[in-house]
C-alpha cells in the first residue's frame, strides 16, 4: 500500500468543517491545508495532519500576530524590491518562519529575514527547519546578541554599506532583559520603516523603583513602590507608556493593540510604530515628566544616539 505524503494527508483530514473548527470561521492567512508542511514543521500539526487540541490557541495567536503587521509589510513591499526583517531574540522563530512563508505563498514578494539569538541550539534548529521547508533563501539565523549586531552594524565604514544593509523593520517578540530596549535603539539608529515589540521584562523600572523604596522615596505613586505586586504590574504599564513616548519622539507613529486575546496571556500587549519622520518634542517632554513623577525612567532614554538625547538632557535640568 503506497503511503500517503503529509501533502496528502492534510488534503485527505481538512475538510472546510475542520478547517472551520479551528479558525472559528475567520479567514487565516496561513490555513491548515494551504500551511499544513511549515504547521508540521512548527510543532502544530501531529504527524496524521490533525491539529493538537493544545495547539489551536497558538495558531489562532500566530495568525493574528501575522494580520496585525500585514498591512505594513504588504505596503513596504511596494516601496522595496527586497524588505528586510530583522527578528531580535527569534527563540522558537515563529513568527519569522511565518513571515518568511506568507512573502512566499500569500504575498508574492521578496523578503530577507535574519532572526538573531543568543542561543545556538534554537539558531541551529531554526536554520534547518528552514532548509527543510525551502526557505533558506529569504530566511537566515544568526547567534548573537542584539548588542553585538548594534555595534557591528555601527563600525560598518561606509554609507554605501549602511545603506545596503539597513532593516526596514526590526520586531522584538518577549525579548529578555534589556533586548526589547536595545531593540528599539537600534532601530531609531536605522531608521527602520516600522517596529513592533512585544516587551517582557520591565526589570530595570522595577528595580529602579525597589531602590527608591528602600530610600524611602516619597510622591504619589509611595503605595506602587512598597508594593512588590502592585510595583510589578504599574512597572509594566508605566515602562510600555515611557517607551512609546521615546518612540513617537523619534519621528515614529506609535500605538499599543493586544496582539493575542487577554484571556489566553496576560504578555499581550504589541508596541506598533511606522516612521513618519514628525519628531514629537511634545513626546519627550511628556517622557521627562513623567520621568520626574515616577522617580525613575527607563534606560531607553540613555541608548538613544541623536538630539533626542540632548533635548531630554536639557528639559531633565
Amino acid at each position: 500500500m503506497t503511503q500517503l505524503t503529509f501533502k496528502q494527508k492534510a488534503e485527505k483530514h481538512w475538510t472546510p468543517e475542520r478547517i472551520g473548527k479551528v479558525t472559528g470561521g475567520k479567514k487565516f492567512l496561513i490555513d491548515p491545508l494551504k500551511g499544513a508542511e511549515l504547521l508540521r514543521a512548527l510543532g502544530l500539526l501531529n504527524a496524521d495532519a490533525s491539529m493538537p487540541a493544545d495547539a489551536v490557541r497558538k495558531y489562532s495567536q500566530i495568525n493574528h500576530m501575522v494580520a496585525l503587521l500585514a498591512p505594513t509589510l504588504t505596503e513596504l513591499s511596494e516601496r522595496f524590491s527586497v524588505v528586510r526583517i530583522l527578528d531580535c531574540g527569534c527563540g522558537n522563530s515563529y513568527l519569522t518562519f511565518l513571515l518568511a512563508w506568507c512573502f512566499k505563498n500569500v504575498w508574492h514578494r521578496n523578503a530577507l529575514i535574519t532572526g538573531i539569538d543568543t542561543r545556538s541550539d534554537v539558531i541551529q534548529k531554526s536554520q534547518a527547519r528552514a532548509n527543510e521547508l525551502g526557505l533558506a533563501d529569504s530566511l537566515r539565523f544568526e547567534k548573537i546578541s542584539v548588542l553585538d549586531y548594534f555595534a557591528r552594524k555601527a563600525a560598518l565604514a561606509s554609507p554605501e554599506e549602511r545603506k545596503s544593509s539597513r532593516n526596514h523593520v526590526i520586531v522584538a517578540l518577549h525579548a529578555c532583559d534589556t533586548a526589547t530596549d536595545d531593540s528599539l535603539a537600534l532601530a531609531f539608529a536605522e531608521k527602520a520603516d516600522a517596529i513592533a515589540v512585544a516587551p517582557c521584562c520591565q526589570a530595570e523600572l522595577a528595580g529602579r523603583w525597589r531602590k527608591l523604596s528602600a530610600e524611602h522615596f516619597k510622591s504619589a505613586f509611595s503605595v506602587l513602590l512598597n508594593s512588590p505586586e502592585l510595583r510589578r504590574d504599574s512597572c509594566s504599564t508605566f515602562t510600555d507608556a515611557m517607551r512609546v513616548l521615546l518612540i513617537r519622539g523619534q519621528g515614529y507613529e506609535a500605538t499599543t493593540t493586544e496582539f493575542v486575546p487577554s484571556n489566553h496571556t496576560p504578555k499581550n500587549r504589541l508596541i506598533v510604530a511606522t516612521r513618519r519622520g514628525n519628531y514629537q518634542e511634545s513626546a519627550l517632554r511628556e517622557y521627562v515628566e513623567l520621568k520626574k513623577t515616577l522617580g525613575a525612567g527607563i534606560g531607553l532614554d540613555e541608548r538613544l544616539l541623536d538630539e533626542a538625547s540632548e533635548i531630554i538632557r536639557q528639559l531633565q535640568v
